[in-house]
């Protein structure tokens, strides 16, 4: 009766463990609903977009209206003659003379999403539009005419582009000039150089800065193990504390420690804002209203004297978080760059899958591929460690009739017998322990790829082979619609695809290679667990499944011939089932 009990209450976990597992990937990894057409969705002019959907995992607008009427501003605002164009190998876009802003930014190599005819992921646009995402240069000053948001620059050169500097000016006509020398890397740095240059007769003070505004509408999904939101580097370290509820709720948030940069991110995508060498600036996020936020940058009072000029420069990163380029970027100076991927805890991990895999990728040029390789070599690592695995559990068969004669002896004195299994085990040089060595090891391993396929800009939109377009998302095809054939799309806890399937199978197959569980509810627990996490697995990324069926794969070869090597595992397996199978008989026989 109680093994029924026991029974039950486990199918009933499993079960909780099933939707609740759907319930909270919806609530952190929300899939925004098929786009409607444009042309449907638009509405009158004028008309303002619903409110802002729960954010996916990509991030962008989801909401149909909010789509439609960003396309809509985009065609009025872009189409202004008081712009310069941006042409550069990785940017695509232009500047707003009216106030000095970048704020039109498309990435030319990374499109929206799978399809090839989906454009570029536009990562700036202008103030106002429901995606609005821009940076701005200015002056703060007391006593002088400053620039401001509606100031029209008269510019020089053009396009932007590599070696094509971009020279804004503006004449207060009260004896400064201010200026902002632009020039563009063959990546996503923007450099600009802010000079004031002084001859009105007497020493001014400002304070140059520079800013990075954008809605909150538009971000990913920011999760206990993905960090999106506000970031930068203060003090001596990465901060991916702050988020945009905490800063609307404050209002204003001035992290403490020296700032090295400060923006936002997304999970694929950075702005943010490295102030000159180490000048000391005051750096903040603040909350305008409406979801807008902004990220600050403002130098300490410079005093200008007369017939001099003084210049602060500052660099705007605009584009993919690539760890190798960010990586780069940190090598010429810039604190802590590539720690905007949010690697967590296991980086020390992280990072060296995801150079391996992209080793891999250089060598067979597709990353599924590399995927499979990367869990060849685990497994070969990990080879000795399962023969010591295996050798420790052919140990423990062997001692098992001394260590059921000493719980006989002393079953009513539980310490003592504990205390006899352990001399037992000194004695034999056993370690009951070394079986769990290897899961132990697969643990982070498993983690770490995970996030390496959920935070790499290289795994994004990646194609394995088939069906399989995107690594990085979860399998396309569902068996209960017959792969499309049915017009329906399953809920996430039903949305089982053949990777999923391969996953329980090749799981169910490594259980029952395994010594079967004594205990006999945990026997039955075994024997459902593989199809629970087929469920659970499911809506995971394709690519973490296939390392998880390969695994499974290599375990079964590892085993077997592991198996060939210690005989008596095996024939005690056979054995230890047999009398199970008896006592089960002789158990209903008698109830009967």
């Amino acid at each position: 009766m109680d093994n029924q009990r026991n029974l039950l209450l486990a199918v009933v976990l499993c079960g909780l463990l099933l939707f609740g597992w759907d319930a909270g990937m919806n609530y952190f990894y929300p899939q925004p609903k098929e786009p409607v057409p444009a042309e449907a969705a638009a509405g009158a002019p004028g008309d303002s977009p619903a409110a802002p959907a729960k954010p996916t995992r990509e991030g962008g607008l989801t909401d149909p209206a909010a789509i439609a009427l960003e396309e809509r501003d985009l065609e009025t605002a872009l189409k202004s003659p008081e712009r310069v164009r941006i042409d550069a190998p990785e940017l695509a876009g232009s500047i707003d003379l009216v106030g000095a802003r970048i704020d039109d930014l498309t990435l030319r190599d990374h499109r929206q999403t799978v399809e090839r005819d989906s454009g570029p992921v536009r990562l700036f646009s202008p103030a106002g539009t429901p995606a609005q995402h821009f940076a701005q240069f200015g002056w703060l000053g007391e006593g002088v005419a400053v620039p401001d948001a509606k100031t029209v620059w008269t510019a020089e050169g053009g396009p932007l582009a590599p070696g094509k500097p971009v020279k804004l000016s503006w004449n207060n006509r009260s004896g400064q000039v201010f200026t902002i020398d632009l020039s563009i890397d063959d990546d996503y740095m923007i450099s600009a150089k802010q000079t004031v240059g002084n001859i009105s007769g007497r020493p001014i003070v400002v304070r140059p800065f520079a800013t990075v505004s954008r809605t909150s509408a538009t971000a990913s999904t920011s999760t206990y193990t993905i960090h999106s939101g506000p970031i930068g580097y203060f003090g001596d370290g990465v901060d991916f504390g702050t988020d945009y509820d905490d800063v609307a709720e404050a209002g204003k948030i001035s992290p403490d420690g020296a700032a090295r940069w400060i923006g936002f991110t997304d999970i694929y995508w950075l702005s943010a804002l490295i102030p000159q060498g180490t000048t000391e600036v005051d750096a903040d996020f603040r909350s305008l209203g409406g979801g807008v936020f902004r990220a600050d940058a403002i130098y300490d009072p410079l005093t200008v004297p007369n017939g001099r000029a003084i210049s602060r420069t500052t660099q705007l990163f605009a584009g993919a978080k690539d760890a190798d380029l960010l990586g780069d970027y940190e090598d010429t100076g810039i604190a802590g760059f590539q720690n905007a991927i949010d690697w967590g805890w296991f980086g020390v991990i992280e990072k060296p899958i995801h150079w391996l895999l992209n080793q891999l990728y250089n060598l067979v040029h597709n990353f599924g591929v590399a995927i499979i390789l990367l869990t060849v070599i685990v497994r070969v690592f990990m080879f000795p460690i399962a023969q010591k695995q295996f050798a420790s559990m052919a140990a423990m068969r062997a001692i098992q009739p001394k260590m059921k004669a000493i719980q006989e002896r002393y079953k009513d004195d539980k310490p003592r017998q504990q205390q006899e299994i352990m001399a037992l085990y000194k004695s034999e040089g056993v370690n009951p322990l070394a079986g769990c060595l290897p899961i132990l090891l697969q643990i982070p391993i498993f983690f770490g790829l995970y996030k390496v396929l959920m935070l790499s800009i290289d795994m994004r939109h990646k194609p394995f082979a088939l069906w399989i377009h995107d690594l990085s998302a979860p399998d396309p095809a569902h068996i209960l619609n017959l792969f499309g054939l049915l017009p329906f799309t399953p809920p996430s806890f039903l949305a089982i695809g053949p990777l999923a399937v391969l996953l329980g199978i090749s799981m169910w197959a490594t259980f029952r290679l395994n010594p079967p569980a004594a205990d006999p509810v945990q026997a039955q627990m075994f024997k459902i667990m593989p199809w629970i996490l087929m469920f659970v697995m499911a809506p995971f990324a394709a690519g973490l499944l296939i390392y998880w069926i390969t695994n499974n794969l290599l375990t079964l070869a590892q085993q077997s011939y592991l198996y060939s090597k210690h005989p008596q595992l095996r024939a005690q397996a056979i054995k230890d089932k047999e009398d199970r199978e008896r006592e089960a008989k002789r158990e209903a026989k008698a109830k009967s």
